[in-house]
């Protein structure tokens, strides 16, 4: 990976959080992209691997697990996600468009593609579109919405390696997802691993800043009233970026975002989290051909 150090504050004095990531871009060496901000409630589809160190698949999970509930979770929230005003896909959606890029004529894989709020764009774009759930409500959400022959579904739970074959896409994008794994090296090693020589991904996720304000995945069931939180584990900002970096991505740009004002006077569920970081987008490109090596050593050990 052509990342010379990271030196990363993560440094909480009241509502402002740090981040400082130099990088080594070709010839010098550049200061991050970092952004400081607030967000509220993260709604994304999900898919369940295990956080930290490890492959995927590995440890299991005990009676306790807070990921337990993951996919019946999503199966519920399926009828209302769309449409419940949640604001942090409203602020992560142009944040991932933008850190992609144009997408025509490219091979996206879409892990944790949920409703298919990220597939609907990438295919409008004129993008071949493969997209990985394994709630069956979000997937049948999915489904009604995009009938395109350039989308393909699969359902899949992120615990496992992907049922793909290696260096089979140009881009992988991931929306709002990471808190509902335990294995953050697993996926990200399953990301690189799918990905052709210097292809891109963009992953997002609720800042982990949020869990300090007690926000996890939550919704309100419309038949009950019930208020639902599938299950979360408050990663660090540190986790992502040294999972990716040992998965082999070269890191190009860490965003940190919050709604503004007038943000959050559309989104009235933002408003109390103002000027606090709610979201993290990942900007990443496969390096050289490094991560399919690692990963297919992590394979082996497993395997052994």
């Amino acid at each position: 990976m052509r990342v010379r150090r990271f030196i990363m504050y993560t440094v909480l004095r009241g509502t402002t959080m740090s981040l400082k990531v130099e990088r080594e871009r070709g010839g010098g060496v550049a200061g991050p992209a970092v952004a400081s901000g607030p967000d509220v409630l993260p709604g994304s589809t999900s898919a369940a691997g295990s956080s930290g160190s490890g492959r995927l698949g590995s440890g299991t999970p005990g009676a306790d697990d807070p990921l337990a509930g993951v996919r019946a979770g999503y199966d519920r929230w399926a009828a209302v996600y769309d449409h419940d005003a949640n604001p942090l896909p409203a602020l992560e959606e142009p944040r991932v468009r933008e850190a992609l890029g144009d997408a025509g004529g490219r091979e996206v894989l879409d892990l944790g593609c949920g409703t298919g709020r990220h597939t609907a764009w990438l295919v409008a774009a004129g993008a071949r579109v493969t997209a990985v759930d394994f709630s069956a409500g979000m997937l049948e959400e999915a489904r009604r919405k995009l009938s395109s022959g350039r989308v393909r579904f699969i359902v899949h739970d992120l615990h496992e390696p992907l049922p793909l074959p290696d260096a089979s896409f140009d881009a992988v994008v991931s929306g709002l997802v990471l808190e509902h794994l335990r294995d953050l090296a697993g996926f990200f090693s399953e990301a690189r691993r799918v990905l052709r020589p210097a292809g891109r991904a963009v992953v997002s996720a609720m800042h982990p800043a949020m869990f300090l304000r007690g926000s996890r995945a939550r919704f309100t069931d419309p038949d009950s009233g019930q208020r639902v939180q599938p299950g979360s584990l408050p990663h660090r900002l540190g986790d992502f970026v040294m999972a990716a970096s040992d998965a082999g991505f070269e890191l190009r740009g860490v965003g940190e975002h919050a709604p503004d004002a007038e943000f959050a006077a559309r989104f009235p569920r933002a408003g109390r989290y103002v000027g606090w970081p709610m979201l993290v987008v990942l900007d990443l490109r496969a390096d050289g051909g490094a991560g399919g090596e690692r990963a297919a050593g992590r394979a082996g050990a497993a395997a052994s």
